[in-house]
């Protein structure tokens, strides 16, 4: 074992099961561990490096403000916020937004602001707001977000949880309306679940949801936190089917994967209901976050990321759709955001991805069934050319041991 490993065992909470490399240094699509041998990063940090690694211009920003101006907390105004703020408005057609750090914090943030909308705005009784989320769902892992999960682990020892939350089958339009009453505040939801194994809803499902919750007066929430900003083939996944939403969450690709950047945007009426001292983060919106931020988001757009995703994605969703093998179950996915469902009872996903690795490919099991492929936007068609021939190499290996056994 590595001595670094074996550190990380010794005085680190193992609330996580990495895979057994010490990555050490990063470029562009791949990664270098204590060794120095080379890795395709097929996970790209759960969609954190959509713009790849170290990437010159947001490098070069971080540089640049680490030298006049860091953290100040809100309590002042900053040259770098403002801007940063226009830009995501502008680009997600919301009127305003609320930084934050991490993702979960961005959704306690839309919970917030829904619960108080409802109550100052469309007039639920005190203390009675519902918020509806679906089965399978994955927000984060707070005492609040976790109260929302069905998975028994996320839940498993930490209560008791806060109510207020109802959980509805994802996909199922009929559970979603016999759900909502006179007290639901909010329907947040993934347009596609990423921690659940990559789930698509059905087509049509986020539209018809958006004229359900349109009809009851209730907030649509899209939690874009691993979807979001070009993951999928659109800057956002809720733009397939045409929808726009009154509350959005974004995270991971908005902080360039250099710093935690996360925000909560929304109308201007769900925006107001909070006043000084509602809510607050010392760090959320700090200049050097901002600066980041603004950047990424430039890149996306100069360089077309969501196109590049959406072919690359089909382009790789349609190779390994075509592997003869009956490993996999069914390959799902849109744009990079891909997840190959294995049969568990032939291997695991935690077997592949440990055989990926030895090949040079890193990515993450979910749930024991799913290797999740989610690489950097920014990844070439000869390098995904090169995962493919690894992944058909590996699970050839494993068919004919299965076979000869």
């Amino acid at each position: 074992m590595s001595e670094r490993i074996d550190l990380e065992a010794r005085y680190c909470a193992q609330n996580y099961h990495p895979l057994p490399v010490v990555l050490t240094r990063a470029q562009g699509a791949y990664v270098w561990d204590e060794s120095d041998k080379k890795y395709l990063d097929m996970m790209s940090a759960y969609s954190a490096v959509s713009h790849g690694h170290g990437h010159e211009r947001l490098v070069q920003i971080v540089k640049e403000q680490v030298e006049r101006l860091n953290i100040v907390s809100r309590a002042f105004y900053t040259d770098k916020l403002g801007p940063f703020l226009e830009k995501a408005c502008t680009l997600t057609g919301q009127d305003m937004a609320l930084p934050m750090n991490t993702g979960a914090e961005a959704v306690e943030t839309a919970i917030k602001a829904a619960r108080k909308w409802a109550y100052t705005v469309k007039g639920v009784e005190h203390d009675k707001a519902e918020i509806i989320a679906c089965k399978g769902n994955f927000h984060g892992r707070t005492i609040t977000i976790v109260a929302m999960s069905d998975e028994p682990q996320y839940q498993s020892g930490f209560g008791p949880f806060p109510a207020g939350f109802r959980l509805v089958e994802y996909g199922s339009i009929e559970a979603l309306e016999q759900t909502i009453n006179k007290n639901t505040a909010a329907f947040l939801v993934e347009p596609i679940q990423g921690e659940g194994g990559i789930i698509v809803p059905p087509p049509g499902y986020l539209k018809a949801a958006a004229e359900l919750c349109r009809k009851h007066d209730v907030l649509l929430i899209a939690d874009e936190i691993q979807t979001g900003l070009g993951r999928t083939g659109k800057l956002l996944a809720v733009e397939h089917e045409d929808v726009h939403p009154d509350g959005l969450i974004l995270g991971k690709a908005l902080g360039g994967g250099i710093l935690p950047v996360s925000m909560f945007l929304s109308r201007r009426d769900v925006m107001s209901v909070f006043t000084p001292g509602d809510h607050g983060s010392t760090f959320g919106g700090n200049p050097l976050a901002a600066a980041i931020g603004l950047e990424a988001l430039n890149l996306l757009v100069e360089d077309d990321l969501p196109a590049r995703s959406a072919a690359m994605g089909e382009y790789l969703i349609g190779e390994l759709r075509n592997m003869d093998t009956p490993l996999i179950r069914e390959v799902r996915g849109r744009g990079l955001f891909i997840g190959i469902e294995v049969d568990p009872t032939l291997c695991s996903a935690r077997t592949i991805c440990e055989m990926l690795m030895e090949r040079g490919l890193l990515s993450k099991e979910t749930h024991e069934t799913v290797v999740r492929l989610a690489p950097p936007l920014i990844i070439s068609q000869a390098e995904i050319d090169w995962a493919i021939a690894q992944i058909r190499d590996v699970l050839g290996e494993i068919d004919k041991v299965r076979l000869a056994s």
